[in-house]
């Protein structure tokens, strides 16, 4: 199953390296986030990808078939 990372991103047409730099954290990382899912990411950096997506954080940890 995928995250929801990368769907929601595409949504608001949204690079990745844009959302990186807007949520404070690699690219590497949010790449792996939106592969793996964000299970095991730190809870607070799953909230700044979040906001700066502008979702709930729950959002972010529903899956995808």
């Amino acid at each position: 199953m995928r995250s929801r990372v990368a769907k929601l991103r595409r949504q608001r047409g949204i690079s990745a390296y844009r959302l990186a730099k807007e949520a404070g954290v690699s690219r590497s990382m949010l790449t792996k986030w939106e592969r793996d899912g964000l299970y095991h990411a730190e809870l607070g950096c799953a909230v700044k990808v979040a906001r700066a997506l502008r979702v709930p954080v729950e959002d972010l940890y529903e899956e995808e078939p």
